[in-house]
């Protein structure tokens, strides 16, 4: 909750960084970075007042508990993370817009590899969680250390002292988008923090706890596929800042493309593996019904297929227009997961989920996005996502029917034999009904390129 704070001042300053970097527009760059990182100073000073004021009614919120932890030294700690994370990210701005993100993942992929082993270690032979916890803010300083000193190598002006300051125009354009970003926040967070309040609520915690053996590994895909598309944001800024629009809808068309294709893959193989994998992991006992396997499947593949839309949204700014639109998303997600939870159970709250998240798809994304970057019809926004929808059905229910067929004995062999299969057949069948299209050729010529660049 308290990270709604940040209200969004970071992806607007990467907003209004994209322009001054293509330029080389040094002067504005480090006027930018500098008020960037007066903001996150004044943020991270708010959320340790306020962490401060909330910390005598931790064990309030928190109630009965039956392991031995100070509660308050525990908060503090995560409070420490965050406010970590605040006063050194800002820097990570100019890297983000320049199109070198992936300096971030190559630090990142060091800093998660490094604080999970040592952090296993620290558990394993002290099982001591504040120690754990102390850890995790150590390495989190690390991280924002090297990231800092990649950003002042590749950057040696963002030291200079000789600043001048940011002009009240821009200033005003930047406080814009944060208020329009802070509605965003403020629905994202009630549509992703409802549905555990919702099944707690109606269903109980023995449900909440099933529900989230599914949804950890679920959410952890959708990070690991995720990165792709925040990594070329500030390319598809580049590409909107140069105007060049043409070029910008035939890249939106091959992401779409894309986005439904790894999210079909992704949708098919958690529909298939899931269950021997928790099986396995945890026991047959914790496995869901089919009909909430169902739901859940297809939730991650209508929030993954958001992505391509969230990322052009981004790219050119647009953040104030439609306010509003996720604060009724929130609400139509509250009202219909309680309404489908006394008919469906547990399936009846992500079946919430995915109506609220049709209001961005029937009326924000076409309208924001699509008729405002690319002049096109919304007509020609519904074929575009029609044809993708179809390519998915068709290749998830084949995949799917030719695996139910195959007779297996051992959970062990059914997890190796359908993980080969899910490599192989719904990418199979996927470039069988796309191979003569623009966006596949399109798709292949791109990669060519990037394999080129990098030999």
């Amino acid at each position: 909750m308290l990270s709604i704070s940040e209200l969004g001042f970071g992806i607007a300053i990467i907003y209004n960084l994209y322009k001054p970097v293509a330029e080389n527009d040094i002067e504005k760059i480090k006027t930018l970075v500098k008020y960037y990182q007066k903001i996150y100073r004044i943020i991270a000073l708010i959320i340790l007042g306020i962490g401060l004021c909330l910390l005598p009614f931790i064990p309030l919120f928190v109630g009965d508990i039956s392991i031995d932890v100070n509660l308050q030294l525990t908060f503090i700690l995560f409070l420490s993370d965050s406010i970590v994370s605040y006063l050194m990210t800002y820097k990570r701005s100019i890297i983000q817009a320049d199109q070198k993100e992936y300096f971030i993942s190559k630090i990142n992929i060091v800093y998660l590899l490094l604080v999970n082993i040592v952090q296993i270690i620290i558990l394993f032979l002290t099982k001591n969680f504040i120690l754990y916890l102390i850890i995790r803010v150590l390495f989190r300083l690390l991280e924002n250390i090297s990231i800092n000193h990649v950003a002042n190598k590749k950057y040696p002006y963002l030291k200079d002292k000789d600043i001048v300051p940011i002009e009240e125009e821009l200033k005003k354009n930047i406080h814009q988008k944060v208020k329009g970003l802070l509605f965003h926040k403020i629905g994202d967070y009630v549509v992703s923090g409802t549905d555990s309040i919702i099944i707690s609520m109606t269903l109980g915690l023995n449900q909440l706890g099933l529900y989230n053996n599914y949804y950890f590994i679920t959410n952890y895909v959708n990070i690991l596929f995720g990165q792709i598309f925040s990594s070329v944001t500030s390319s598809v800024g580049n590409l909107i800042v140069e105007d060049k629009s043409k070029k910008t809808l035939q890249i939106y068309k091959t992401m779409l493309f894309a986005n439904s294709w790894i999210y079909c893959f992704c949708a098919i193989c958690l529909f298939v593996l899931i269950e021997p994998f928790i099986t396995i992991w945890i026991g047959g006992e914790y496995v869901l019904s089919k009909g909430v396997l169902l739901a859940i499947v297809l939730n991650f593949y209508v929030q993954g297929l958001r992505k391509t839309d969230t990322t052009f949204k981004e790219a050119a700014g647009i953040f104030f227009e439609d306010r509003y639109i996720s604060i009724i998303e929130a609400v139509i997600n509250i009202v219909f997961s309680l309404l489908f939870v006394k008919f469906f159970g547990l399936a009846g709250v992500l079946m919430g989920t995915i109506c609220s998240t049709m209001v961005l798809f029937l009326y924000s994304f076409p309208k924001y996005i699509f008729k405002r970057l690319f002049g096109k019809r919304y007509i020609d926004y519904f074929k575009i996502h029609a044809l993708n929808l179809l390519k998915t059905g068709i290749v998830f229910i084949l995949s799917v029917t030719i695996m139910s067929f195959l007779p297996f004995s051992n959970v062990f062999l059914e997890l190796f034999i359908n993980a080969i299969l899910c490599l192989l057949l719904p990418n199979f069948l996927y470039t069988l009904l796309s191979c003569k299209s623009s966006e596949f050729a399109f798709l292949k010529k791109m990669i060519k390129t990037l394999k080129r660049n990098k030999s």
